[in-house]
C-alpha cells in the first residue's frame, strides 16, 4: 500500500521523475521502518507482557515466544534499512549526475547532510546490534552483547532527527509540515519501555539480601534471598550484582516454591557472568570436587551441597548485595491448568520445574494431582535436583508423579563397572536413587507420545519444556504431529520456558 501511494501521489511528481523508481523504494521502506520501531520495543517490555498473559488474549496471542518477536522485528528493520540506504544511494547519484556534481557531490550528500549523516550513525548503530545479538556472537561474548545493544539509544536519537530536514520536497504547500513523524510512531512503546526501566530502579532500590548459599555438584550456585514479592511456580526474575557489573540483569528461573518464604535460584556456572557472581559469592569448586571424590558408591555424588553460609557464619557479612526486578511470568506457569502435565528438562532446562515440583509436593499432602510427568535429559546438572525429586517421590504415595531421567552422555569404563557391581538386586536407581529407573541414550519422543496418547485419551496434554533449541523445536513439532489426525481426541500444547 505505501508503494502504491508514493507511486500514485500527485504531489511527489518531481522526485519521481527525478530520481525515478528508487525514489518510492526509499519511502516505501521508510514507512515499514517506521512501524517497525513502533513495535521493536513492546515485546522486551516484561512487565506489560506479564499483565498480558493473565488476560484471555494469552490464548490468542503467544507471549512467551516474545524474543523471537523481537529478533523478527530487529531483521526486519536491517533489512528494509538497506533498501532504504541503497535506494538513497542510488538517488544521490542520479541528483548528482542531474547538476554535474560529480562524486564530490555525491560524497557531501551522504555525509555532509542532515538526513545523510544521522542516516550512517542509525547505520553503524544497527550493524553493531544485529551481529552481536547473533546466536554466536551473544553466546562468545554476552557481556559485549549487553553493552552494545544499548546503542538503540542513539539509533533512535538519530532517527528522530532523519526526516526533519526536508531534502526532497513534494511539490505544493506545506512542503514539510508533516515530515519529522518519527515520534508519531515510537511514542508508545518508548514511553511504555522508559517506564518499565524507570520501575526497574525504584525495585532494585528494595532492600535484599542473601540468606543463603549453597555449591551445588556440577558447578551449580543456589542463592537464597530474603524478599518480600509475591511468586508463583514457574516464574522467573532478573538479577543484578553491583559488585559485578551495576548495569547487567540477567534472568534467572525461580527454584523455590510459592510456599516458601524466600526466593532461590539456581545458577550454572559457564560464563564470564557467573564466574564473577559465583567468586563474588565465595564459591570454591576445587573444595566441592574434593568432596565428590570421597563419594565413590555411586558414579555421581549425591550429597546436597555445601552451604557456604553455614560453613562460615561471619560471610554473610561479606555477601555482594544483589537487585532483583520481577517475577515475571513464563509459560511454565500454565502447568496446573492442565490434567495432564509432562515436564521436560535438559542440562541446566531442570530450574523452572524445581518451584513446579515443590508446589506438587504441597499439593500432594491436600489435593493429589492426577498426573505429573517428568522427564529429564542428561545428568550433570541434574544432580543438584535430585533431592528435591527423591523427596517428591517419598511424598507421593499413590505414585501420581512418573519420574524418567535419561543419560545421553558417554560413560568411562570404570562408571560402567560400578552400575553392574551396585545395580544387582537394588530397589532403587544405582545412579539417581530414585524408584524409576534410569535410561540410556536419547528419549524416543514418538514412542512417549504415542503412549501418552494410550493412557490418557480425549486428555489435554500440556508439554514444558526448558533446554536447549533443537530439542525443544522437536518437542514442539512432536505436539502438533500427535495432535492431529487421531479420534480419540488427545491434544497436546506446547510451552517453552524462559531459558531456552
Amino acid at each position: 500500500m505505501a508503494f502504491l501511494n508514493f507511486f500514485f501521489s500527485d504531489n511527489l511528481s518531481t522526485a519521481r521523475q527525478t530520481f525515478g523508481l528508487t525514489f518510492i523504494m526509499a519511502r516505501s521502506a521508510a514507512l515499514v521502518l517506521h512501524v517497525d520501531a513502533a513495535m521493536i520495543l513492546f515485546p522486551v517490555c516484561r512487565n506489560l507482557l506479564s499483565m498480558l498473559r493473565s488476560t484471555p488474549l494469552n490464548g490468542i496471542i503467544p507471549f512467551d515466544e516474545n524474543i523471537e518477536f523481537h529478533k523478527a522485528i530487529g531483521w526486519s528493520l536491517l533489512f528494509f534499512t538497506i533498501v532504504h540506504t541503497v535506494s538513497h544511494w542510488i538517488n544521490f547519484y542520479e541528483l548528482a549526475r542531474a547538476q554535474n556534481g560529480g562524486i564530490v557531490m555525491w560524497l557531501e550528500l551522504n555525509f555532509a547532510t542532515g538526513p545523510g549523516a544521522t542516516g550512517y550513525v542509525m547505520l553503524i548503530c544497527l550493524g553493531i546490534m544485529v551481529y552481536t545479538a547473533t546466536d554466536n556472537a551473544r553466546r562468545r561474548h554476552f557481556n559485549r552483547f549487553w553493552y552494545l545493544h544499548h546503542l538503540f539509544i542513539p539509533f533512535f536519537g538519530a532517527w528522530s532527527f532523519h526526516g526533519a530536514f526536508c531534502m526532497i520536497k513534494p511539490d505544493r504547500a506545506p512542503f514539510c509540515n508533516d515530515i519529522a513523524v518519527f515520534w508519531k510512531y515510537w511514542i508508545a512503546s518508548g514511553v511504555i519501555y522508559v517506564s518499565e526501566r524507570i520501575l526497574r530502579e525504584i525495585r532494585a532500590q528494595q532492600k535484599t539480601f542473601i540468606s543463603k548459599v549453597v555449591m551445588h555438584p556440577s558447578r551449580v550456585v543456589e542463592i537464597q534471598i530474603k524478599k518480600n514479592v509475591a511468586t508463583k511456580a514457574g516464574q522467573y526474575i532478573f538479577l543484578c550484582c553491583p559488585e559485578v557489573s551495576y548495569w547487567q540483569w540477567h534472568p534467572f528461573t525461580l527454584t523455590s516454591a510459592p510456599e516458601e518464604g524466600y526466593i532461590s535460584i539456581h545458577i550454572r556456572v559457564v560464563g564470564d557472568f557467573t564466574e564473577a557472581l559465583a567468586k563474588q559469592l565465595g564459591c570454591n569448586f576445587e573444595e566441592e570436587a574434593e568432596l565428590r571424590k570421597k563419594n565413590r558408591d555411586r558414579i555421581k555424588s549425591q550429597y546436597d551441597g555445601i552451604d557456604l553460609s553455614a560453613d562460615n557464619p561471619k560471610l554473610l557479612k561479606v555477601l555482594p548485595r544483589v537487585m532483583v526486578d520481577g517475577p515475571f511470568g513464563s509459560a511454565s506457569e500454565d502447568v496446573f491448568k492442565f490434567e495432564v502435565a509432562m515436564l521436560v528438562g535438559a542440562g541446566i532446562g531442570v530450574t523452572p520445574f524445581a518451584s513446579i515440583l515443590k508446589s506438587i509436593g504441597s499439593i500432594i499432602q491436600e489435593n493429589p494431582p492426577n498426573f505429573v510427568k517428568y522427564t529429564s535429559s542428561g545428568f550433570a546438572s541434574f544432580e543438584w535436583f535430585q533431592s528435591l525429586l527423591l523427596a517428591l517421590e517419598e511424598q507421593d504415595i499413590e505414585q501420581f508423579i512418573e519420574i524418567h531421567t535419561y543419560l545421553t552422555g558417554r560413560l568411562r569404563h570404570s562408571e560402567v563397572g560400578n552400575i553392574l557391581v551396585n545395580d544387582d538386586g537394588n530397589v532403587k536407581d544405582t545412579i539417581t536413587g530414585l524408584r524409576a529407573p534410569t535410561h540410556f541414550g536419547r528419549p524416543n519422543w514418538d514412542k512417549i507420545f504415542s503412549n501418552m496418547r494410550d493412557q490418557y485419551p480425549a486428555t489435554d496434554v500440556g508439554v514444558f519444556f526448558c533446554g536447549p533449541k533443537p530439542l525443544g523445536k522437536q518437542l514442539h513439532e512432536k505436539c502438533n504431529l500427535w495432535s492431529q489426525g487421531f479420534d480419540d481426541g488427545t491434544r497436546f500444547f506446547y510451552g517453552k520456558g524462559v531459558l531456552s
